[in-house]
């Protein structure tokens, strides 16, 4: 297995997507929809604003709360089947005829478990990191920028390094905490490097929509729905590629 770097491993998950992209629709394109339903959903029916002690904060109105659960619980649902569906058609060529791929329940639940952990974990990685961060931003308040940058940055890295769990998951396979955090032992700079890339990929791709003068218009939220597609599956493909180099020592084109 040759040395590889964070470009090379972004390249070949964006190259996976574009000469799939036909099986990439079929596998995802209702699911996204049904997700996208919350989107739309709340788009429609913003939350109120109430006044309290000289303070607006967004209150949801009656009427809203239960669609707004069940569209919520949809789109989780449906996001666990994307990404089950997707990383098993890279890895072990699972594939779908129709509009809807296969639902592995068991899968999407670990999937689910494992997202959970790795959310918390992140969550809590970039709060001790935050400590030294503030303290700094404090006393040199000019670097307050980077700071945060690097506590994003700091937060994806964690990801990408412990979410190889979730293609494993999406296999029915079990890989450990443990055994994902030694997988990846000594490949720090690839991952650090992929997950700046990604960060500045996500970037670029919303700037259209932070100059927009009305940010909440219906042009951003289709926008917004159309390139959270591509970075969603691509995302999803980043995750399979570095499962199937570094657990299963496929080789990266």
């Amino acid at each position: 297995m040759g040395a590889i770097t964070g470009w090379q491993i972004f390249k070949h998950s964006f190259n996976l997507v574009m000469a799939n992209l036909e099986q990439a629709f079929r596998l995802s394109l209702v699911l996204y929809l049904i997700q996208s339903a919350y989107t739309v959903y709340s788009f429609l029916n913003p939350p109120q604003m109430m006044d309290l002690e000289g303070t607006q904060v967004p209150i949801m109105s009656p009427e809203t709360i239960f669609p707004t659960i069940v569209l919520g619980l949809l789109a989780v649902i449906a996001s666990l089947w994307i990404a089950v569906a997707w990383h098993r058609f890279a890895l072990t060529g699972e594939s779908t005829s129709g509009w809807l791929p296969q639902f592995h329940g068991s899968a999407v639940m670990g999937y689910l478990g494992r997202s959970i952990l790795i959310g918390v974990l992140v969550v809590l990685g970039v709060m001790v990191l935050s400590i030294p961060i503030g303290i700094i931003s404090i006393g040199l308040p000019g670097l307050a920028g980077i700071m945060s940058l690097i506590l994003i940055g700091a937060a994806a890295y964690l990801f990408f390094r412990l979410g190889i769990m979730l293609p494993a998951a999406a296999l029915g396979e079990k890989l450990t905490l443990g055994e994902t955090w030694d997988v990846t032992k000594g490949r720090s700079s690839i991952i650090l490097v992929l997950a700046l890339i990604v960060v500045g990929a996500s970037v670029i791709i919303q700037l259209p929509s932070w100059f927009n003068d009305n940010p909440s218009s219906i042009i951003n939220v289709v926008y917004s729905l159309v390139v959270n597609w591509f970075a969603t599956i691509i995302g999803i493909s980043v995750l399979t590629t570095l499962y199937g180099h570094f657990v299963e020592n496929r080789p990266i084109d």
